[in-house]
């Protein structure tokens, strides 16, 4: 069936759960608006890419925190795909909260944890690696919306070429890669989730920052690629927005959408 998938571009605010659900919910009636069936945040998106916060912040799927997105994602009829710390027993997860128009909330968690080096801090400091925080994770649900099926997958997942073959293998159609790229690896992973694109046939979503977190800087361009590999549309390097990509009798059709402010 058709789809109309699309990509969230933010802008964090350090630790401040509040503030960012909020800009999670100035974006959602944006995509909305183009007729978005499934909307992807960045890696860590309702806290940014704080390591040093997230176990004080950390959610879990049954999250109070959660109520405004869920009611969003029902008013809309629209998936959302947030990023969040979340503690699961004792063990602290990098996780993409898979958020239903039904109100439930599913739960995906990074496969494989990453690290930066210090040439990619803004500020001379640089993020712990994330293995000093989080534990890898192995939960990984598909994402069914409008007779479609989709995958997840977080930042430094997509480093391995299984996990998109295994997700094409499981079915799905749509490759939602929820992620964090500085500005000296986006065109390396750009190349790498056009490739995948092409390889397995499926339609991929990237969800960048839009403005520095954790002390590094972020490439922005939150691109949406076709099963083809054609480039549908990608944001701009800096600001809030959202990339929209829908399936039509005559073909794709892709929208950017700047926001003015953060």
């Amino acid at each position: 069936m058709p789809r109309a998938i699309a990509a969230a571009q933010t802008v964090p605010v350090r630790g401040d759960v509040g503030a960012n659900v909020e800009r999670h919910l100035q974006l959602v009636p944006v995509a909305a608006e183009e007729r978005a069936e499934v909307l992807v945040f960045p890696e860590l998106s309702l806290t940014g890419y704080e390591i040093d916060l997230a176990a004080g912040l950390a959610f879990s799927p049954a999250d109070p925190r959660l109520a405004p997105l869920v009611e969003a994602a029902s008013s809309h009829s629209m998936t959302l795909i947030a990023g969040a710390p979340v503690r699961l027993e004792s063990r602290l997860h990098i996780g993409a909260l898979i958020i239903s128009p039904d109100r439930t909330v599913g739960l995906y968690t990074k496969h494989r944890l990453g690290a930066f080096t210090a040439g990619a801090s803004c500020d001379g400091i640089v993020p712990p690696a994330e293995a000093t925080v989080f534990h890898p994770g192995t939960l990984n649900p598909l994402v069914r919306f409008g007779g479609n099926t989709a995958a997840v997958a977080v930042c430094a997942d997509i480093g391995q070429p299984s996990h998109p073959r295994q997700a094409a293998e499981r079915g799905a159609g749509t490759y939602l890669a929820s992620m964090f790229v500085i500005p000296s690896e986006f065109e390396q992973e750009s190349a790498r989730l056009e490739t995948y694109a092409v390889q397995h046939s499926m339609t991929v979503v990237f969800a960048n920052y839009g403005g520095p977190s954790g002390g590094l800087r972020s490439a922005g361009r939150s691109t949406i690629w076709s099963g083809t590999g054609e480039l549908l549309v990608r944001l701009e390097a800096v600001g809030a927005g959202v990339a929209v990509a829908m399936e039509t009798p005559a073909g794709w059709r892709g929208k950017a959408i700047m926001l003015g402010g953060p």
